[in-house]
């Protein structure tokens, strides 16, 4: 019995803003924050690279991001379909596949729509990753979360996936999530990846 059972694969899980786009500057708020229209939507430099080496190396790419503007009011539904639409479309320039995509548009925060309220899909909850491991037959061990967030970090502890943060310096306290690595950009997380895996 198990002899047929399918080997499990690998993946990396990605967060979508300030990993492999742009923030923005919203003056309404003071902050650089997730675009909200499709024009504002750019890769990085060196994402598709980065994306293309992971794939290559037999990793399935999977999109895990919180995008809370719509219940804060900030965008409509429909902005938030028109950037994924312009992100899958590059990525389809690009060759570059991605496995799933996974959004949380809910907000505790909200401003009262239907997205303002608790889930259990918003990160550092580990839902997406579960889902995905469930559905693609995945090893989370041999996994990776690379986000620029502690809440990515977290979310990837949780699933038990190795995890990176995207950080210009590494500030986590000891109480904090700790990731497996620090890297500067998406570039510098696909590297610490290889190196771990003997690729390199």
């Amino acid at each position: 019995m198990g002899r047929n059972r399918l080997p499990q694969r690998r993946a990396v899980f990605l967060d979508r803003d300030g990993v492999i786009n742009r923030n923005v500057w919203n003056p309404a708020t003071g902050e650089c924050e997730a675009p909200l229209t499709a024009a504002d939507f750019e890769f990085l430099p060196g994402v598709v690279d980065a994306m293309r080496t992971l794939r290559n190396a037999g990793f399935l790419l999977f999109l895990v991001s919180n995008q809370p503007n719509c219940a804060k009011g900030k965008s409509t539904r429909s902005d938030l379909q028109a950037i994924h639409c312009k992100f899958t479309s590059l990525l389809l320039q690009e060759r570059i596949e991605f496995a799933d995509f996974y959004y949380c548009l809910h907000h505790p925060a909200g401003i009262g729509n239907r997205y303002s309220r608790r889930c259990n899909c918003r990160k550092p909850s580990p839902h997406f990753l579960l889902k995905a491991r469930a559905r693609f037959n995945l090893d989370l061990g041999l996994s990776w979360m690379i986000g620029d967030r502690l809440t990515d970090v977290e979310c990837g502890n949780l699933a038990g996936a190795k995890t990176i943060l995207i950080a210009r310096l590494s500030s986590c306290t000891a109480s904090e999530p700790q990731p497996d690595g620090v890297a500067l950009d998406l570039a510098g997380a696909v590297r610490i990846i290889l190196d771990a895996n003997g690729t390199v």
